[in-house]
């Protein structure tokens, strides 16, 4: 008789082969020249449930570049893991024919000629295409939102989420969990989740600091083709660490092991079948979690912007990454019997805005919100002759000239720009608008401050926030990417402790060495410490642009990575 774990790893071979899912069809698609919405949207039904997984949109409702990672550093046991692998190793593990959509999609190798070739990806209005595509297959669908959707764009800050929580109402999401939300503050959160949101605001981790007891709804049960499926909700645990904790004072957060475990036993107890974790913990936490957690059935991971074409499966779980900007849309349908997941069929959904139509009512939905500011937000600040990107372990082209705003506006020695993973990228020749610029810096903590530090304390800020990713242990891996830097280089070996990972400290201009005694003229901006004054970033960046009027950035060089 077939056991469970071999009928589950069965079903994850035929994720990577059967013909409407995974990669392998992409790539015969490719050959074909079939980029189209019958295509992209191709799916055998299989078993009784479908989940449909978003995450990590940050507030984009059109279509957008965006460059996936040229670094993405998996240390310890995850080294060479997915999602730990870029570019031609990634081509290669998921076999995938170098020059196609999906490699296109998935990587960042000949970004910019394959950009021009199949176009921007995402948009809301597309997404709703393919979420009613799902739907009119699958009428019971759960559409799951993994959070950091209220937040990252102009008209998101202006409207403080109420954009995107009307957006998101019409796309009809079941649940979300959340991270980014909480920067426009408790109050605005309460605010929102209480009288604007149709559909639950999930977080198991979320506590009362005052009482130390639940302060959101863990979790739903939803009763979809006669099984009784529970969304269990995990928020980012590390939000009074990464981002201001004065802005939520009365909640705490953390990764709460046993109380995930207690809630899967809990739901279980209540009858549910499938327990599906909404989780945006980031895929190596929610790795080493559902390892230790068990009775987790599917865990939709977000935070880490991770675009994985196949589930990876841990244990008896399977762990799905959605990717962010909108670029894809997760289906994974279920077969589910007797209180138990027997199988599944999963595809990752490439939204090539280009080959699928947009939804009528989506679109109008788009453009009724973004009128009271189209006019602001389009207005062209200048143009790029270079590609501008963010996203990766290390310095990228969107960051060096954010880098290089901050060191001109502020007459600072050296510049410093937090290492977060948002924001769309801009092809040579492109326009860069108001939007654009916001689309990369928009926050609610986003002054740009002139201080002074030592060279020492430089040292403390590089080794923290590399330990925060490069730590071995995923419980430790605390915040984004490597905090970016102008006027400064400096050498990073992964594989050393905490301490020891940064040298070779110098000034960029000079190439004098960085005494630690000696204070510097240094700028940055999303300070999480309250009360931090100068002007906007998105202002200091605007001002640069003007200036220059045509950018041209080339790739830092700024840091020298080994030990990978």
């Amino acid at each position: 008789m077939i056991t469970r774990r071999e009928f589950l790893q069965a079903s994850l071979a035929a994720s990577a082969l059967w013909g409407g899912s995974g990669v392998g069809n992409w790539s015969k698609l490719a050959a074909q020249q079939a980029l189209n919405a019958e295509n992209l949207l191709a799916f055998e039904d299989f078993g009784n449930v479908t989940l449909i997984h978003l995450t990590d949109l940050h507030a984009q409702m059109k279509p957008v570049w965006f460059r996936e990672p040229e670094w993405n550093i998996g240390v310890g046991a995850v080294r060479g893991q997915p999602p730990h692998v870029v570019g031609k190793a990634f081509l290669e593990m998921f076999r995938i024919r170098p020059e196609s959509p999906e490699a296109y999609a998935l990587t960042y190798e000949d970004f910019t000629a394959l950009g021009r070739a199949y176009g921007k990806m995402g948009g809301l209005d597309r997404v709703a295409t393919v979420v009613k595509a799902i739907r009119a297959a699958r009428p019971e669908a759960l559409l799951l939102d993994g959070g950091d959707t209220w937040h990252g764009s102009m008209t998101s800050l202006r409207t403080k989420g109420q954009d995107m929580v009307n957006a998101m109402n019409l796309l009809g999401v079941d649940a979300m969990t959340s991270h980014w939300e909480w920067t426009f503050g408790a109050d605005r959160v309460k605010d929102l989740v209480d009288t604007g949101l149709n559909f639950p605001f999930l977080g198991a981790n979320v506590f009362d600091v005052e009482w130390d007891e639940p302060a959101l709804a863990p979790y739903t049960i939803f009763e979809r083709g006669g099984v009784q499926v529970a969304v269990i909700g995990q928020a980012f645990p590390y939000l009074p660490i990464a981002n201001p904790k004065w802005m939520f004072p009365e909640f705490s957060f953390g990764i709460r092991e046993e109380r995930m475990q207690q809630m899967v036993d809990e739901v279980r107890a209540k009858g549910a079948d499938l327990v599906v974790c909404l989780s945006h913990n980031g895929f190596d936490v929610d790795r080493k979690m559902v390892s230790r957690v068990k009775g987790i059935d599917v865990i939709l991971t977000g935070h880490t912007h991770d675009a994985v074409p196949e589930p990876v499966l841990i244990g008896e779980t399977i762990l799905i990454a959605s990717g962010s900007m909108g670029k894809f849309v997760s289906r994974i349908d279920l077969d589910v019997r007797d209180g138990r997941m027997m199988g599944f069929r999963h595809k990752l959904i490439p939204i090539f805005s280009d080959a699928l139509p947009p939804d009528p009512e989506m679109a109008a939905l788009i453009e009724a919100e973004r009128a009271p500011f189209k006019a602001e937000a389009e207005e062209k600040i200048g143009t790029t002759e270079s590609l501008l990107y963010r996203r990766g372990n290390f310095q990228g082209t969107w960051d060096d000239l954010i880098c290089d705003a901050i060191r001109s506006e502020r007459d600072a020695e050296i510049a410093l720009s937090p290492g977060v993973r948002w924001g769309p990228s801009l092809l040579p020749g492109d326009a860069i608008t108001r939007e654009d610029i916001h689309a990369v810096t928009s926050m609610t903590y986003g002054q740009c401050y002139r201080t002074e530090m030592t060279g020492e304390t430089l040292k403390t800020i590089l080794e923290d926030v590399a330990d925060n990713i490069f730590n071995t242990d995923p419980y430790y891996q605390q915040g984004g990417d490597m905090v970016r830097v102008g006027g400064l280089r400096f050498a990073c070996d992964v594989r050393q402790p905490i301490g020891s990972r940064i040298s070779a400290m110098e000034l960029s201009d000079s190439g004098a060495a960085v005494e630690p005694g000696r204070a510097y003229t240094v700028a940055g901006w999303a300070s999480v410490t309250e009360g931090t004054e100068g002007p906007q970033i998105w202002d200091v960046i605007e001002a640069h642009v003007k200036k220059l009027g045509t950018v041209r950035v080339t790739p830092s060089e700024a840091v020298r990575v080994t030990g990978i």
